[in-house]
C-alpha cells in the first residue's frame, strides 16, 4: 500500500471524520447525508460500510469505547452501538443546525454546540441530565474537553473562546479570550467550514488554535496568555485544521491543500504532504494506535497517510516527555511542592472511588516547577515504558531533564525526503530519499583540490563525515546486515575506497570522524606519500575504535560515558561524551576530551561549559586548529591553550543574541566553521531549526567579544591578541612567524592610539598598563615621545624603565619558545614506592620509601668518566710500537713554573729512575716547531720578553762559548739567582725528562766533520752590562717551547730567575749524545 491514499467518498462541501477509540476503524461524513465506516488496514479494494439514517448533511462526529455520535444539519445528535450500525437514540437536539459533538475523555458526557448561543452538556447514561451553557452572543462553532474533563474550550462565531470550569455543580466561565480567533458569521462561505478547535495537549497545561493572524499559538493554562507561536517560512494561508498526536508530540495542521506536523517542544516543521490541490482540508485526526495520519477535505475525498513519522524520530503513540511535561511552557511553580507528600487530591463530584483519578492534578503535581529540556529532547527522547494503571491509564514518572542524544556536527533530519549528511568548511554531503535506495550527493567548495561526485546508496547510510582526504559514512544494522563503515578517499581510484564492518550483531554507529593533513595538492602519489590520516568510530558498546587511513585497526578506546558528538584534526580528535546522567536543575554534565592520534595520550579533559537548561548544538575546529562549541544560548567558545596539557580553557568569543543584523529580526544562526575573526553560518528565518533545500549561501559573521563595556578599540586588541597566543600555542621550535609579525604591529598601532588617550587624559597608569603590552621596542620609543609631548616626565622616566628591563631580560620570543618546551615536556616516571611486608597493617606509611630520589640530569655537572684529548698542531699520533705515554703527558692543563725548592726534590726523586725507563713523548712528524706562524710577527720571539724598539737584535755567540767552557772542564757560570742548586748542565739533563725534546745544533752536524775551536778561557771578571745583555740576546735565541706551554707563560719564564736555556732532541740516542758533548 502506498504512504498516501486518497479516496473520494463524499461530495463536494464540508466533510468530518473520526477515529475509533481502538483504531480499527474510521468514520467519515459529508454533505450527501452518508456516514461510512472504513477498515483502517483494508486498501483501495475495500469496500466501507454506510450509515444512511441521517436525512441532511453530517457535520460532526465523535467517538467512544462503546459506540459513536453524529451531528446533522437537521439539528440532531444520534448515538449508534459499536458494532450496529442502526441508531440507538437521539442524544439531543437542537432548532438549529449541530456544528459540533464532542465527548468528554471519560465517556461520560457529551458537548454539543449549534447556531444557537449556548452548549449542552448531557450525561451519556442518562439524557435527561442537561447542563446548559449559556452566555453567548452568537452560535458555537466548536468544543473540547481538557484532558481531565474538568475544563470545556468552546469557539464562537464572533471570534471568542470561553473556557467552562464544568467540575462544579454549577459550571462558570473561568476566561475569555477575544480577538484571537477569526470572527466567521456567515455558515456559507467557505472559512465557517474550517476547524477553529482549541486543542488540548495531553498535559492539559495549555491548548493550541489558529489565529486570525494565519498563526498557530499556545495558550497557557495558567494564566490564559499567548506564550509561543508556530511559525515557519514554508507554512503560509489560513490554517484550516489542527490534530494532536496520541502522546502530543506532533501537532499536525492543514493550510489549504497541505499537510504540516510540527514539533510540539520546539516548534518546528519536522514533514509536510500534499494532499489534493484546489482542495481545502476540514479535518484532522491521529490514529489512536498506530503512526497514522487522515483528513477529509472540501471536495470529500478521504486521505491516509501512513507513516507521517520517520523512524529517525520518536512513534506519535508511545508515551514520551511531551505527552506529561510542558515542554515549550514556563511553568509556574506552585509553593510549598512535596515531592514525597501522598496524593489526597478528591475526585470530582459525580465519580465513584474506582473510577479514574484526576490526571490534570496529578500530572501537574509531577511537572511543575522542574525544568524540562526543550531543544530536540521530544524529537529524540527515548519511549518510556508503560505501565498499567486502573481502567488501562498510564500514570508514570519521567526523567526530569532529558538527556541530549549523540548527533553528527552539520546533519539534519529527513524533511520532504531530503537531508544534509555533512556541512562543514569542506563541502556538503546532501541525501535524497528514494524510498528503495538513496541517492548521495558530494560536492566540496574548493573544486581545484577536490572533485564532486555522487553515487546510489543502498544500505542508507544514515551518519557521514567530510574530511580533509576522505569522506566516512555509517550505516544503521538491517534485519541480517550488521552495522558498516564506508571511507571513499579523495583520490581517482575506487579501488581505494574500504568497508569496515562491526561484526557483532546489535551494535550501531554512533558518531564517525576523520582527521588528516590538510590537501594541497591533487597529486595522487603526493596524497598516497603522505597518507589518508585516521578515523574514529563511536559505538553503542561505550568505545572509540581508532582505525588508519586504509582501514587498519589501531586501537578501541573505552569512553567513560555516553557518547554525544566528536570532530578531529590532523592530530587529535575532539570527543563530546557524559559522565555520568543529567542533573535535577537541566544539567547535561556534558564532558569533553582531547585524544592525540599518535600515541593515544588524552592531551585536555575537562567539563564542558554548556548552561543548564541549554544543549549543545554544534562542535568544530577552527582555521588555526583549536576546538570550537556553539550551544542552545547563542554563544560561540573557543579552546585555548589546547595543546598544552592541563592548561586549556574555554574563550567567549562571541555571542549571536547581541548582533546589530539581528535587532527587530526573528532569525536564528546554523553554525558552519570558523575562520580568522568570522563566524561562518547559515541564516535560518524565523522558527527554523535546520537548513532546508535548495541549499542556503554560507553568511560570514564577523565575531565580537561579548564584553559588557563599550571599548570597541579595546576589544579589537584583545580579539587579536588572543588570536596571537593561539598561533604562538601551534609553533614548535619556530620563534614567530609573518602572520604574527603582522598581527603584532597592528596591535601596537592599536596600543599606540589608547596610550595617547591615556596621556592625553592624565590616566598615567593606563598608560603604563598599556605600554607593557607593547611588542616592538621601537613602538616604546614612540610611547616615550608622546608622554614627552604631554609634558609628563614621570611617565616618559617610567616608560625608559619599561623599555630598559625589555632589553635586559630574555627576549620575549625566546622565553615563549623555552616555556613552550617546559609544558609540552613529558613528565617523569612516577616513584615506586617500596613494597610493604606481607605481615603489615593495611594503613599506609607515606615514609616508607628509602630509596634515593630520580637522577637530575644536569649535562654541566656531570663526571668525566674518559679522557679527552683536543688535538692541537702540536699534538701527533703515537706510533703503534711505542709505549703508552705517562699520565703527565696527557694533562693538558698548563702548569706554572716550579718553586726552587720543589724543583731540586723533583730532581732528586728522578736521579732514583733509570733513563731508560722514562718513556719520552712521540718526535714531530711533520710540523716545524720554527716554521713562521701565521699573524705573526717574524722578527719576534714569542718566548722573548719585550725590548726597546730601538735597540737591534744581534746574533748570539754565548752559545759557543759554552761549548767551549764545557770542553775545558771549567765550572760553568751560574744562572743569577740559582742559590746552592746544580749547575745548569745537570739540570738540563734532569729538565729533559720533563717534556718534548727538540733536535738542537749538535744533533743536526755530523760529529766527523766537527771542527775544534780554540779554547777560550773562562772570564772571572764579574759580567759587564754587555755580556749581561749578550747573554739575553742568547736565552732569546736557543729556548725553544714545551707543548703544552703557552706564550704568555713563556714569557713569564723569560722574566724570572729560575728561567734556565734547556735544550731539547726527539730521542733518547741524541740526549746521550749531547751529554758525551758536553
Amino acid at each position: 500500500m502506498a504512504d498516501k491514499l486518497a479516496i473520494n467518498t463524499h461530495g463536494k462541501g464540508h466533510t468530518c471524520m473520526a477515529f475509533s477509540k481502538d483504531g480499527s476503524r474510521a468514520f467519515t461524513g459529508g454533505k450527501n447525508a452518508v456516514i461510512r465506516i472504513w477498515t483502517v488496514s483494508e486498501g483501495p479494494e475495500h469496500e466501507p460500510a454506510f450509515v444512511e439514517d441521517s436525512g441532511d448533511a453530517i457535520t460532526s462526529l465523535a467517538t467512544a469505547d462503546d459506540g459513536w455520535i453524529s451531528g446533522c444539519l437537521d439539528g440532531e445528535a444520534r448515538r449508534y452501538s459499536r458494532f450496529n450500525s442502526e441508531m440507538d437514540t437521539v442524544v439531543t437536539s437542537f432548532v438549529s443546525p449541530i456544528r459540533c459533538v464532542a465527548i468528554d475523555p471519560t465517556d461520560r458526557r457529551i458537548a454539543v454546540t449549534s447556531d444557537e448561543p449556548k452548549v449542552k452538556v448531557v450525561e451519556l447514561e442518562d439524557t435527561e441530565r442537561i447542563v446548559m451553557l449559556e452566555g453567548y452572543a452568537s452560535g458555537v462553532r466548536s468544543a473540547t474537553w481538557h484532558p481531565s474533563s474538568t475544563l470545556l474550550a468552546t469557539c464562537t462565531s464572533d471570534g471568542k473562546i470561553v473556557i467552562w470550569n464544568v467540575a462544579a455543580e454549577k459550571p462558570f466561565i473561568e476566561k475569555t479570550l477575544e480577538g484571537l480567533i477569526p470572527a466567521v458569521k456567515d455558515s456559507e462561505s467557505p472559512e465557517f467550514s474550517y476547524d477553529c478547535s482549541a486543542v488540548w495537549h495531553t498535559s492539559g497545561q495549555y491548548f493550541f488554535v489558529a489565529t486570525n493572524g494565519h498563526e498557530i499559538v499556545t495558550i497557557s493554562r495558567d494564566d490564559w496568555t499567548k506564550t509561543s507561536t508556530f511559525s515557519d517560512k514554508n507554512v503560509s494561508g489560513a490554517v484550516t485544521a489542527l490534530a494532536l498526536s496520541p502522546n502530543g508530540v506532533y501537532l499536525a495542521s492543514a493550510s489549504q491543500s497541505r499537510v504540516h506536523i510540527w514539533s510540539t517542544q520546539t516548534r518546528r516543521v519536522i514533514t509536510s504532504q500534499i494532499g489534493k490541490p484546489g482542495s481545502s482540508i476540514t479535518q484532522l485526526a491521529w490514529s489512536p494506535n498506530e503512526n497514522l495520519l487522515a483528513w477529509t477535505d472540501s471536495d470529500g475525498a478521504f486521505t491516509r497517510w501512513r507513516k507521517p513519522i520517520s523512524d529517525n524520530f520518536p512513534d506519535p503513540v508511545k508515551g514520551s516527555m511531551a505527552t506529561n511535561g510542558a515542554a515549550t511552557i514556563p511553568v509556574k511553580p506552585k509553593t510549598g511542592l512535596d515531592l514525597f507528600a501522598d496524593d489526597t487530591e478528591q475526585v470530582t463530584t459525580g465519580e465513584k472511588e474506582d473510577d479514574d483519578v484526576d490526571l490534570d492534578d496529578d500530572i501537574a503535581d509531577i511537572d511543575d516547577g522542574w525544568i524540562v529540556d526543550d531543544m530536540d529532547g521530544a524529537l529524540n527522547a527515548p519511549p518510556a515504558e508503560e505501565k498499567g494503571g486502573r481502567n488501562g491509564l498510564v500514570k508514570e514518572m519521567v526523567s526530569i531533564t532529558q538527556a541530549q542524544p549523540p548527533f553528527q556536527p552539520g546533519s539534519t533530519p529527513m524533511e520532504n525526503k531530503k537531508r544534509y549528511l555533512a556541512y562543514n568548511m569542506v563541502g556538503v554531503i546532501e541525501v535524497t530519499d528514494q524510498d528503495t535506495h538513496n541517492i548521495v550527493n558530494v560536492e566540496f567548495f574548493d573544486r581545484s583540490l577536490r572533485k564532486g561526485y555522487h553515487f546510489t546508496d543502498n544500505f542508507k547510510h544514515d551518519l557521514g563525515y567530510l574530511g580533509e582526504r576522505g569522506a566516512v559514512f555509517a550505516c544503521p544494522p538491517e534485519n541480517d546486515h550488521p552495522a558498516e563503515v564506508l571511507f571513499k578517499p579523495y583520490s581517482n581510484w575506487k579501488a581505494n575506497d574500504w568497508t569496515y564492518t562491526l561484526s557483532k550483531k546489535g551494535i550501531k554507529c554512533l558518531g564517525i570522524a576523520a582527521g588528516a593533513l590538510p590537501l594541497n595538492s591533487r597529486n595522487s602519489a603526493d596524497v598516497e606519500l603522505q597518507g589518508y590520516g585516521n578515523i574514529v568510530v563511536a559505538t553503542t558498546e561505550n568505545d572509540l575504535t581508532f582505525l588508519s587511513g586504509t582501514g587498519r585497526e589501531r586501537r578501541i578506546m573505552a569512553l567513560g560515558g555516553d557518547f554525544v558528538t566528536m570532530v578531529a584534526s590532523e592530530e587529535w580528535v575532539f570527543v563530546i561524551h557524559r559522565a555520568g546522567s543529567t542533573t535535577i536543575d537541566g544539567s547535561q554534565n556534558l564532558s569533553y576530551s582531547i585524544i592525540n592520534f599518535e600515541d593515544f595520550t588524552v592531551r585536555q579533559r575537562d567539563v564542558l561549559p554548556v548552561p543548564k537548561g541549554h544543549t549543545l548544538k554544534w562542535i568544530g575546529v577552527t582555521d588555526q586548529g583549536a576546538p570550537a562549541m556553539f550551544d542552545t544560548t547563542g554563544c560561540v567558545h573557543i579552546l585555548t591553550k589546547h595543546r598544552i596539557p592541563h592548561h586549556a580553557s574555554w574563550a567567549r568569543v562571541m555571542d549571536t543574541n547581541t548582533l546589530e543584523r539581528r535587532q527587530g529580526k526573528d532569525e536564528s544562526y546554523w553554525p558552519v566553521g570558523i575562520t580568522e575573526s568570522n563566524f561562518m553560518c547559515l541564516i535560518l528565518k524565523g522558527r527554523q531549526e535546520h537548513p532546508a533545500f535548495p541549499r542556503p549561501l554560507i553568511q560570514e559573521l564577523p565575531m565580537r567579544i561579548p564584553f559588557r563595556q563599550n571599548s570597541p578599540q579595546e576589544e579589537t586588541i584583545e580579539r587579536e591578541a588572543l588570536h596571537v597566543q593561539i598561533a604562538f600555542d601551534s609553533l614548535d621550535d619556530e620563534l614567530t612567524t609573518d602572520d604574527i609579525i603582522s598581527r603584532e604591529k597592528a596591535m601596537d598601532k592599536e596600543l599606540i592610539q589608547l596610550i595617547q588617550g591615556a596621556c592625553k587624559a592624565g590616566n598615567a597608569p593606563r598608560a603604563i598598563e598599556l605600554t607593557r603590552l607593547l611588542h616592538q621596542i621601537a613602538t616604546l620609543d614612540a610611547a616615550m615621545k608622546i608622554a614627552d609631548f604631554y609634558h609628563l616626565v614621570g611617565l616618559k622616566e617610567k616608560m625608559g624603565m619599561v623599555k630598559a628591563d625589555r632589553e635586559e631580560n630574555e627576549d620575549r620570543l625566546h622565553s615563549a619558545r623555552n616555556k613552550r618546551r617546559r609544558w609540552l615536556k613529558q613528565e617523569p616516571p612516577l616513584r615506586q614506592l617500596a613494597e610493604a611486608p606481607a605481615a603489615s597493617s593495611s594503613r599506609f606509611d607515606p615514609l616508607g620509601d628509602f630509596r634515593p630520589p630520580p637522577v637530575i640530569e644536569r649535562p654541566g655537572m656531570a663526571r668525566v668518566t674518559a679522557p679527552r684529548i683536543e688535538t692541537t698542531r702540536f699534538t701527533s699520533h703515537t706510533p703503534s710500537s711505542r709505549t703508552p705515554e705517562r699520565a703527565s703527558w696527557n694533562d693538558s692543563a698548563p702548569r706554572s713554573p716550579p718553586s726552587t725548592d720543589s724543583k731540586r726534590k723533583r730532581d732528586d726523586l728522578d736521579e732514583s729512575f733509570p733513563t731508560s725507563d722514562i718513556s719520552m713523548p712521540p718526535p714531530k712528524q711533520k710540523p716545524n716547531p720554527f716554521a713562521r706562524k701565521a699573524n705573526q710577527d717574524s722578527n719576534k720571539n714569542p718566548f722573548a720578553r719585550k725590548l726597546d724598539a730601538s735597540k737591534t737584535i744581534q746574533k748570539s755567540e754565548s752559545f759557543f762559548d759554552k761549548v767551549d767552557a764545557a770542553e775545558s772542564e771549567t765550572v760553568p757560570r751560574k744562572r743569577p739567582g740559582a742559590g746552592n742548586g746544580k749547575d745548569a748542565a745537570t739540570l738540563k739533563g734532569k729538565d729533559r725528562k720533563e717534556g718534548p725534546k727538540q733536535a738542537t745544533l749538535f744533533g743536526m752536524l755530523p760529529k766527523a766533520d766537527k771542527v775544534s775551536r780554540p779554547k777560550k778561557q773562562p772570564d772571572t771578571a764579574p759580567p759587564t752590562a754587555d755580556t749581561q745583555e749578550t747573554q739575553i740576546d742568547s736565552q732569546m735565541t736557543d729556548v725553544t717551547t714545551v707543548e703544552t706551554e703557552t706564550q704568555e707563560e713563556s714569557q713569564q719564564r723569560v722574566g724570572s730567575p729560575d728561567w734556565d736555556e734547556t735544550q731539547l732532541v726527539d730521542a733518547g740516542d741524541e740526549s746521550s749524545m749531547i751529554t758525551s758533548e758536553l
